[in-house]
């Protein structure tokens, strides 16, 4: 048989690239407050923000979450979520009036939603279990800057040791090596600066 110089089909990285941009994946975190007052955290993976509930998430609150995230015809084609009993009748009417189809992952099965519970990971390890969260706005304030951590100073070897927002590449003489501390100074960004 004559082999073939190029592969039949795209890779299993390329199909997911050319469907990324259709597909969301929600999920909730609990964070004690130093009064063991139980704040709620909605993570959407898909425009990086993470919005904030002080009290038991309803279907209706997380309803709303979900038209504000995706406004007018920025929907996802699909929603990865988990079997949490928020997302109620009010959650699932709404996502199937934006047109969002739901793909629920298995009971007790983490790994299927595994890119939000790495984000939920990465946020407890490198933040959250260090610090005493007192309210709801020091909270707001710590994902905050975390967010503003993870997106511009945080490198991933997917991305060849960048960060998602890029940063240029600084040539070696072109002064010394300054730390910046972040995320009030639990992490630290080094640049060069200019001599």
């Amino acid at each position: 048989m004559i082999r073939r110089r190029s592969r039949p089909s795209p890779t299993w990285r390329r199909f997911l690239r050319n469907q990324a941009a259709g597909i969301a994946a929600i999920d909730m975190l609990v964070v004690a407050s130093a009064a063991f007052r139980l704040l709620y955290v909605m993570i959407n993976l898909t425009d990086d923000r993470t919005r904030l509930c002080d009290s038991n998430p309803t279907a209706s609150w997380l309803a709303r979450q979900i038209t504000d995230a995706f406004p007018w015809d920025t929907a996802p084609g699909y929603l990865l979520r988990d079997r949490d009993a928020s997302y109620g009748q009010d959650f699932r009417q709404r996502a199937d009036a934006m047109g969002i189809a739901e793909v629920v992952s298995a009971a007790r099965s983490p790994w299927q939603d595994a890119y939000v519970e790495r984000v939920i990971g990465s946020l407890r390890r490198e933040r959250l279990d260090y610090i005493v969260i007192f309210n709801e706005r020091h909270l707001c304030r710590v994902l905050s800057s975390y967010t503003d951590y993870y997106h511009r100073s945080r490198t991933r070897l997917s991305r060849d040791k960048d960060c998602p927002d890029p940063r240029p590449v600084i040539p070696p003489g072109s002064g010394r090596i300054v730390a910046m501390p972040q995320v009030n100074g639990l992490h630290h960004r080094h640049e060069r600066l200019a001599a």
